[in-house]
């Protein structure tokens, strides 16, 4: 009875799988034996590694009868509501989920970052940096006297964030209004402040710094000196806000397209991504960004076409690049608007590394989720009106940052470890070069050929192939350096990740990635089993500092970085070497988290810090005091 069940299940689990969601065209036998499915594609129904290398592989019954009342006690959800009986699950408690109870995680040094941490991080990385570029391409749309500052200077404390604010409109007491210009009468500042004029836990003296602090925003807002967008980073304002009202109301044509061209171009990497909660968290700052573009856009046309329609006789199309843009979105095959984007973010936009197989397989589910999320069934569209999910095999990717040839530099130096010279950096490069061409093509054909399995499927198989091909090339010559290990042995520990041929059209063509964000392990060296020698913060003992330079490396001369680390990198000596490197021509700021009596990571007790360095015509550093603050 149970048995059998359990069996049949398996079986049909693997039909379903591969068969089914995993194919374009279903039999008639299949159709009668699983009913009607769509084709969902997205690589996550494909057979899977371990099926490839273990033919024989067989799980007992009684695993799947587990499984299956394990899950029997949640109500699984495609969207983001909150949980109100403790039994819900949805895309982001899974990656909570998985980097909690996983238990090598933690072995790991890797925590799961909550939203706020992910948000602040990402946008104060990613905005600035499309602001910057988009000034680089349009310089007029910039000026000090432009609409753009103009709109800051105009909006008195509209950017300013409500907990900032709070109560501000309430009048002091009479007894603590005295000691504002009398230290003397100071005695009620001490004092707690009622929740109408105060944030949890205030006492008076800290309402009335708070409240010092707003009222000097204010006058720098008004007086116009709010003059780049790494402002709002120095005076914490509303930098998200700020960016969808220059979106919105833009009446500048050319802004929007240059814009436009850096948001679809961004490349955005985690280097230690874990189940996603980064990439997550940029998804949703860039997602209303494109919205609002593509809206802003048709109604530049809509305009257009008004005036044109009143004088036939001087009838043009000035918008023609926009709408070719959003004749893209006209596609039957798109099933809507969010759907598109939210594609498109993870095809163009998205990358992730980590050296746990597990925790890319979760990054990438957690994105597909979110993108079905935003799909209505519909049985009487072809394919029920699901487009084929996107396959980001080849964005989000498994191995050791730390391990493997990054640059053109550090390969120039593995080729000296050569005996013959057999090996040369022009054949290299090569093989990279029509590496990275497949890689555009397979991204290509899913942006505009979303249903063309076969030639989807070639493409593919092509990138595999070559890519395969190459990372056992150069993990050959990498491991000439380490000649004493015998190569199985050192490729299974090391599991290197040679960031210059997986991701050659970024690192070599457009000279590195533009953002980069995460949190790396808060790991000793000695705590690891491969030693990375060739990174010149080894030095240093700490893995999370590595992580940083290497991250530097890959970083393009004009791209953001932002991590949340431990505290050490400001106030150790050891970590002197990762202040040069992280601060050198760029303006960084450290924001520095105590663990007593609230702490940022429930199971992390050590202080932290956030640092933020973008790219800057000068170099300047900022730092906040040792900040402490109650849990609520």
């Amino acid at each position: 009875g149970k048995n059998k069940f359990y069996s049949f299940y398996k079986n049909f689990l693997v039909t379903l799988f591969h068969h089914g969601l995993g194919a374009p065209e279903h039999s008639k036998e299949l159709k009668e034996d699983i009913g009607k499915i769509p084709y969902l594609n997205g690589g996550l129904f494909d057979e899977h590694e371990l099926e490839k290398n273990y033919k024989g592989i067989d799980v007992d019954d009684k695993a799947f009868e587990r499984l299956f009342n394990f899950f029997d006690q949640y109500e699984w959800h495609l969207d983001t509501r909150s949980n109100a009986t403790g039994k819900d699950i949805n895309p982001d408690v899974i990656g909570y989920i998985f980097e909690k109870y996983i238990n090598d995680r933690a072995d790991m040094g890797a925590y799961y970052t909550k939203e706020d941490i992910t948000d602040y991080i990402s946008k104060n990385c990613i905005l600035p940096y499309l602001f910057e570029e988009t000034k680089l391409r349009y310089p007029k749309g910039f000026t000090s006297n432009g609409p753009i500052w103009q709109m800051v200077k105009s909006s008195e404390s509209k950017y300013i964030y409500d907990a900032a604010k709070h109560g501000s409109e309430q009048p002091l007491p009479k007894e603590v209004a005295v000691g504002l210009k009398k230290v003397q009468f100071r005695t009620e500042w001490n004092k707690p402040a009622p929740e109408e004029c105060a944030l949890p836990t205030e006492i008076w003296r800290e309402v009335v710094e708070r409240r010092n602090t707003e009222n000097g925003i204010k006058t720098k807002i008004a007086n116009g000196e709010i003059t780049s967008i790494n402002d709002f980073i120095t005076y914490n304002l509303n930098i998200t806000q700020f960016a969808q009202d220059t979106i919105e109301n833009t009446q500048d044509p050319e802004f929007l397209k240059a814009f436009y061209e850096t948001l679809i171009n961004i490349t955005i990497i985690d280097p230690t991504c874990g189940s996603g909660a980064f990439l997550f968290a940029a998804m949703n700052i860039l997602e209303p960004l494109y919205e609002s573009c593509l809206q802003r856009m048709r109604n530049f046309i809509e305009d257009e076409d008004r005036l044109n329609n009143d004088d036939k006789k001087n009838f043009n199309h000035k918008f023609k690049n926009f709408r070719e843009i959003l004749k893209q979105l006209q596609n039957p095959s798109h099933p809507n608007l969010k759907y598109y984007i939210f594609k498109s973010i993870i095809l163009r936009n998205l990358y992730g590394v980590d050296i746990m197989k597990e925790a890319v397989e979760i990054a990438k589910l957690r994105l597909f989720l979110k993108l079905v999320a935003t799909v209505e069934v519909d049985y009487r569209k072809p394919n029920m009106g699901l487009e084929p999910l996107p396959d980001i095999d080849f964005n989000i990717r498994a191995g050791n940052t730390l391990i493997g040839f990054a640059t053109a530099l550090e390969l120039q130096k593995g080729l000296m470890y050569t005996i013959d010279g057999a090996i040369a950096k022009p054949v290299i490069e090569e093989k990279c070069e029509l590496v990275a061409k497949a890689f555009a093509r397979y991204k290509e054909i899913q942006l505009e050929y979303g249903d063309d399995f076969k030639r989807f499927k070639d493409a593919k198989a092509e990138l595999n192939n070559r890519l395969k091909e190459l990372n056992k090339e150069l993990s050959q010559l990498l491991h000439k350096q380490a000649i004493a290990i015998p190569y199985d042995k050192w490729l299974e520990t090391y599991q290197p990740f040679h960031w210059f041929a997986e991701f050659y059209e970024i690192i070599h063509d457009k000279g590195g990635f533009n953002i980069i964000i995460g949190n790396p392990p808060y790991l000793e060296v000695r705590q690891i089993d491969y030693q990375p020698k060739a990174l010149k913060t080894f030095v240093t003992g700490a893995v999370h500092s590595m992580c940083i330079e290497r991250s530097l490396q890959i970083l393009s001369n004009n791209g953001n970085i932002s991590m949340i680390v431990p505290l050490a990198i400001v106030c150790t000596q050891r970590m002197t070497i990762v202040q040069n490197l992280l601060e050198a021509g760029r303006t960084t700021w450290y924001s520095n988290f105590a663990w007593r009596p609230g702490k940022l990571f429930e199971e992390v007790n050590r202080a932290l810090t956030i640092f933020v360095s973008n790219s800057s015509t000068k170099q300047e550093v900022y730092s906040t005091r040792y900040l402490k603050w109650q849990s609520h």
